[in-house]
């Protein structure tokens, strides 16, 4: 537990110091958006592209951790979900709370930090962890708030979630890096070796961008949020972990790389889409703060545990 913490702690400190730079002003929010462009577009987009340029297909498909994580996910969706409207808080802000309990920082926290923990291995799981909560929770959470409000659905919806998703960058060089994989050719040198320097920057530009956004968040809401930060943080992994262990036949490998994954604090862009529809942008805001908080000793758990317990 204290060697996990320890290789953890160096990317818990980097948020911390953009954090600190935000706070005290000295990272403007201009800048922190920027960074965040720059990571997201570029710097995450390379390191995407390389890692699956150099992978098979059939290295990254895995349809049973598939099923086991979105099978357990839309199950803790639905009981975050069910808890909110027993609430009375009403289907919106059901659908903004599920969204908090299942989507993690997979991007800007998990890939940088799992593929330096677990290996490069990890690439796999963790980039199929990543599809299913961008093509999937990530065209639910948008139905569910349009649907409600306007009362239907209209092709108008889904055609904006196809176009959502072909302009995500960490989509396309996903599947721009698999293409070239099925090329069977080797990335030239002076290309690889530029989409190395590149996709360096990802993890200290990711992480010290995450910290520098959390300085414009609050702790409202602190029971929802501690609720929210409490599905996400324990009772996500569990769930999957479940489901790989003992319902499908997920290898212990990736059944370990996944309950990590899942295990990750709130993703920043649920404060996006909350505060784009106008859907409780505050309680969205809380989550996220209080579980990336929380997570600087919860998520040391979990790797610790399925470190000893599966690898």
């Amino acid at each position: 537990m204290v060697d996990i913490f320890l290789k953890t702690l160096p990317f818990f400190a980097l948020i911390a110091l953009g954090y600190g730079a935000a706070r005290r002003g000295f990272f403007p929010p201009e800048a922190t958006g920027y960074l965040t462009k720059f990571v997201f577009y570029f710097a995450l987009s390379a390191m995407l592209f390389r890692f699956s340029a150099n992978l098979s297909l059939a290295e990254v498909i895995d349809w049973p951790l598939v099923w086991a994580y979105l099978l357990g996910s839309l199950a803790l969706y639905l009981l975050a979900t069910v808890v909110a409207l027993i609430r009375k808080r009403g289907i919106l802000e059901g659908a903004l709370e599920a969204q908090c309990a299942v989507i993690g920082n997979v991007g800007f926290l998990g890939i940088p930090m799992l593929i330096l923990l677990f290996g490069e291995r990890s690439v796999g799981p963790v980039m199929l962890v990543l599809a299913v909560d961008l093509i999937v929770f990530g065209s639910v959470i948008v139905i569910l708030i349009t649907g409600a409000r306007d009362g239907r659905m209209s092709l108008g919806i889904l055609r904006s979630i196809a176009i959502g998703l072909v302009k995500n960058p960490m989509i396309v060089s996903i599947v721009l890096g698999l293409c070239w994989s099925a090329t069977d050719q080797p990335l030239p040198a002076p290309v690889n070796e530029f989409l190395g320097i590149l996709g360096a920057a990802a993890t200290p530009g990711a992480l010290f961008a995450i910290g520098a956004s959390l300085a414009d968040k609050s702790a409202e809401r602190i029971s929802v949020a501690g609720w929210l930060t409490f599905c996400k943080l324990v009772l996500h992994p569990l769930a999957v972990g479940a489901l790989a262990l003992f319902v499908f036949t997920v290898d212990s490998y990736s059944a370990a790389v996944m309950i990590a994954t899942a295990a990750l604090p709130v993703a920043g862009n649920v404060y996006i889409i909350a505060r784009h529809y106008d859907v409780a942008p505050s309680r969205a805001s809380a989550s996220i703060f209080v579980s990336t908080v929380v997570s600087v000793v919860s998520l040391s758990v979990v790797i610790a545990w399925v470190t000893k317990t599966l690898l």
